[in-house]
């Protein structure tokens, strides 16, 4: 790791009351006493987690801002070096001169997420705690922010490190077996060892089940209002995001494109998207919205069909119930304008296995029931793990199914009884590919990639 000092803006780019400044590394005290000029006496011995009041001076003792300093002894900092933290004034053009004053006195840009990447190196957080960090800034809902600040906890490294503990324990049976023979080491017991590997694989699997939800919790769940034009899609959308984002009409085709709105339904985010009415397009742009809504039903994980409760079904509807009954993400049917003359009725779409609602987007009526509904169809796709110890990143869970694969060669090794060396094997490799999870077992590429992602000054 480099031993340069660091600074960076560690608050929002913008005007606010305050802005902060973060300095980490060796130098970090240098560089206050040089630039920091406390309000009462001299700087002197900087007295950690202790805050002073002065000014942040140029080279030739101009104040550039009044400032707090507060100072902080490795390894107790967030990144576990020394670290100083500069309070200013919130202002763009304040906080930018403040900062190239600190490079000024020797600190270098900081990289993107390269505070918490020192606090990874430094021992201070594992990977899956570190990414927290960044999902707990980025969370869309409470719920979302939550499991954020389990996962922070260590939710989900205490469930890897407990899995990876009981591996560590049957490896090391196994290869004191095979390396010391004359010793007297009683040789691994099958059924001891078979137990070890099922309760492994279990936790593993309990998992990657959980992945999905994860996912969802970080993420939001994509769900798509679909239906002919002219049946009430856009002003479902005003009225779930409870404001009019989309533009609505008596002119059927009104909208054109995919409109897309973020909510929170029961703490679960919702990527909403109002798109283009399912129809034989009239022109050129139509033709392109239509193409659209296409893709975004592939891969839907929430379909709100919405049909017109006062008239009869056309023949565009006929074709989406046909394929509704098709389709493999949760479908919720909604008969529209319940204000209005009711004319279809529950029966009308038999055969396609989702819950019927009666709604009108333009009164609210249903529309309570239509968030619990789409809440408690989330919902059952969790399992009994709490949210921080769901794995929600594309490299989590592909760590985990290898390591749910090499279980399972495993324990084919041990019931076909091709030698403990082979059992041994197997379990290491799973027992490494948990380890990535924790990043204790990845490369500096990986580290480099992951914290790139991170926001800059975190």
């Amino acid at each position: 790791m480099s031993e340069d000092t660091i600074s960076q803006i560690a608050t929002p780019h913008g005007v606010g009351g305050i802005g902060i400044i973060r300095v980490s590394g060796a130098e970090a005290f240098a560089i206050a006493r040089e630039i920091f000029r406390p309000a009462r006496g001299d700087l002197g011995e900087i007295a950690p987690y202790r805050a002073r009041y002065g000014q942040i001076t140029a080279a030739d003792g101009t104040v550039i801002d009044d400032c707090i300093l507060l100072p902080m002894r490795a390894p107790h900092s967030y990144t576990g070096e020394d670290t100083i933290e500069l309070q200013c004034h919130g202002g763009t053009i304040v906080l930018r001169e403040v900062l190239l004053r600190t490079w000024e006195a020797g600190a270098r840009p900081a990289e993107a997420g390269e505070f918490t990447k020192r606090a990874f190196l430094n021992g201070r957080l594992d990977l899956a705690r570190a990414e927290g960090v960044m999902q707990l800034i980025a969370a869309k809902s409470a719920r979302s922010a939550r499991a954020a600040r389990e996962r922070l906890a260590g939710a989900l490294s205490e469930e890897i490190a407990g899995i990876r503990h009981r591996l560590l324990g049957a490896i090391a049976r196994i290869e004191a077996g095979i390396d010391f023979p004359e010793d007297d080491i009683p040789a691994a017991s099958a059924a001891a060892l078979r137990e070890d590997i099922a309760a492994a694989a279990a936790a593993t699997q309990r998992l990657l089940t959980g992945a999905h939800a994860g996912r969802i919790l970080r993420e939001g769940v994509k769900t798509v209002i679909v239906g002919r034009p002219n049946v009430g899609k856009s002003s479902l959308l005003n009225a779930l995001v409870g404001t009019e984002r989309a533009i609505v009409t008596d002119v059927p085709g009104t909208t054109r494109d995919v409109i897309e709105e973020e909510i929170s339904i029961a703490g679960i985010p919702l990527r909403l998207l109002d798109t283009a009415g399912l129809r034989a397009a009239s022109d050129e742009v139509e033709r392109i919205g239509v193409a659209r809504t296409e893709q975004h039903l592939e891969d839907a994980e929430l379909v709100l069909a919405v049909f017109d409760s006062s008239s009869e079904l056309t023949a565009e509807d006929q074709e989406l119930i046909a394929r509704l009954r098709g389709m493999n993400a949760d479908t919720i049917i909604l008969c529209n304008k319940e204000d209005c003359a009711r004319i279809l009725s529950v029966t009308d779409f038999d055969g396609v296995n989702a819950p019927v609602l009666m709604i009108s987007a333009q009164s609210g009526t249903g529309l309570d029931t239509l968030r619990e509904t789409i809440a408690a169809r989330v919902q059952m796709m969790e399992g009994e793990l709490s949210d921080g110890a769901l794995p929600n990143r594309e490299r989590e869970t592909e760590a985990l199914q290898r390591a749910a694969r090499h279980l399972t060669e495993a324990d084919r090794a041990l019931a076909a009884a091709m030698g403990m060396d082979f059992v041994s094997i197997d379990l290491r490799a799973a027992y490494d590919a948990l380890g990535e999870i924790l990043g204790e077992t990845v490369d500096t590429d990986l580290i480099d990639r992951i914290f790139s992602e991170f926001c800059i000054g975190k």
